[in-house]
């Protein structure tokens, strides 16, 4: 890598640190306040929740689909709740998978820089529409989003997606399509919609090696998760307990897969969660029609 890429990358890895710091400070600052509800401790229930899906998360699965997925079987966090406890609560283990893979994994730093705004813009901008929805939307919402998730895990599954290509960026046409992708799957992750399975799918698209995949999504997913959740935070859209505990279990499951599981055959967990996530999405869709009916 040139000299320039190395300071690109030192550059983009600074901003992170400093946007993890203030993330940090920000909740901090939310749960002090008098009306903020307690925090602390969380059930260990919810704290295995992080454990698994971010786990899952680092080996490529993704976790918003499956965490989504446990919260509603376990009723664990009201529905209206779930987005900003995922954006929340999943941010800090985020924040340690993007420093691992966007040091370690080659990408072009323009490429790499113009996708991570284009989905803090996204976020920023989702997150104030749905802080506001009411309940009955947000699950039906999801309800749908969830089965759009579950279809793109099949295609994955099936190896429907084409290998992609050699290039480490982009430039022309395909950047601005990849910036636009990025901006609209920002949006969508604030309704509690991984961004794993499509940014996969949208750089294999546009040409990349597969590899890339990895520090956008995941460089993407740290940097929009605080942008998105200052406003569940001001909301109050969110449940602290849960969302603490998606961070105290996920953090060290990150590590663990990261430097020492690394790899494992997943394609029947993955099918599982395919499973799950449809089944989820059902038991979303019934919430909403029987919110209407009884609206």
């Amino acid at each position: 890598m040139t000299g320039a890429g190395l300071s690109g990358k030192a550059l983009l890895l600074t901003a992170l640190a400093l946007l993890a710091l203030a993330f940090a400070a920000l909740w901090w600052r939310a749960a002090r306040q008098p009306q903020a509800r307690p925090s602390w401790p969380p059930s260990w229930g919810q704290v295995a929740v992080g454990v698994v899906t971010d786990f899952l998360d680092t080996l490529g699965i993704g976790s918003f689909a499956t965490t989504t997925s446990l919260f509603k079987l376990r009723r664990m966090v009201r529905d209206e709740e779930i987005p900003g406890t995922l954006n929340i609560g999943h941010a800090v283990p985020t924040f340690a998978e993007a420093f691992i893979f966007i040091a370690v994994v080659e990408v072009e730093i323009q490429t790499l820089a113009a996708l991570l705004a284009a989905s803090m813009v996204g976020a920023w901008f989702g997150a104030g529409v749905v802080a506001r929805w009411p309940r009955r939307r947000i699950q039906g919402g999801m309800g749908l989003l969830l089965l759009a998730a579950a279809g793109l895990m099949v295609v994955r599954q099936l190896g429907a997606v084409p290998e992609g290509g050699a290039t480490l960026g982009l430039n022309g046409a395909r950047l601005a399509a990849g910036v636009a992708g990025n901006l609209v799957l920002g949006a969508l992750m604030t309704l509690g919609i991984g961004l794993f399975a499509p940014c996969m799918i949208m750089v294999a698209l546009l040409g990349m090696n597969q590899t890339t995949a990895f520090p956008i999504m995941m460089g993407s997913c740290a940097f929009l998760m605080p942008a998105g959740s200052v406003r569940f935070l001001r909301q109050g859209r969110f449940d602290p307990r849960a969302a603490l505990g998606l961070t105290l279990g996920g953090l060290p499951a990150v590590l663990v897969a990261a430097f020492i599981v690394k790899g494992l055959p997943l394609d029947w967990v993955k099918w599982l969660v395919v499973a799950v996530v449809v089944y989820t999405a059902i038991a979303m869709l019934r919430s909403a029609a029987k919110g209407k009916e009884n609206a």
